[in-house]
């Protein structure tokens, strides 16, 4: 069974669990690994591969988003590099490939987007499904820099972006809620800059 909030006993012991399978997948050797690239979406390369596409969505999206917000966001993750050796990355840790059994994580799936590189790129459950205690919770347990997690930041937006301006074909459970990932993601730098920290549709 595949994780909504409501099927999760203990939030925060999930988020932990989670945490703990991704250490454990980064501690493995990457030698051999296939380096990001098309086949992978570029998952674990630079952001800047979508520069052009983030920004041509935050044009589109321009009446519905506090957008110095979207564009601080996302220039303060390509400002930062992975500086560390590559490591294992599972490309898309997200609800979708997390499955359940009696309100906790029991297995992780589909891993056609593994890769070794930055892992920034597998923290966007962070704001997608997670909150408050829980991401934080999750955060505690990666031994992750501030530079890595805003790129986790910017790989969350770009994605949500993309899909809310129709930019990207995608399944019917990320196509029901790009709003409230932008929402999550931007609310504290919308807030800082005066705007709305909602960023649904008027």
């Amino acid at each position: 069974m595949k994780p909504r909030r409501e099927r999760i006993s203990d939030v925060n012991a999930f988020a932990i669990g989670l945490a703990d399978f991704l250490i454990a997948l980064q501690r493995v050797d990457p030698t051999g690994g296939p380096r990001p690239g098309y086949h992978n979406f570029h998952r674990g390369g630079s952001l800047t591969t979508y520069d052009a596409e983030t920004r041509r969505a935050i044009v589109v999206l321009k009446d519905r988003l506090v957008c110095e917000a979207a564009i601080n966001v996302w220039e303060t993750a390509l400002k930062t590099t992975w500086g560390r050796p590559p490591v294992w990355l599972h490309g898309y840790a997200g609800a979708g490939n997390l499955l359940i059994q009696d309100g906790r994580l029991r297995a992780v799936i589909d891993f056609g987007m593994m890769a070794v590189g930055d892992p920034a790129c597998d923290l966007s459950i962070a704001w997608t499904l997670f909150a408050g205690e829980s991401r934080r919770a999750f955060r505690a347990m990666l031994a992750l820099d501030a530079d890595t997690w805003a790129r986790g930041r910017g790989w969350t937006l770009w994605k949500a972006l993309i899909v809310a301006a129709g930019l990207s074909k995608t399944n019917a459970v990320e196509a029901a809620q790009p709003w409230r990932v932008i929402d999550e993601v931007l609310h504290t730098d919308a807030a800082r800059l005066g705007g709305s920290p909602s960023c649904q549709p008027t």
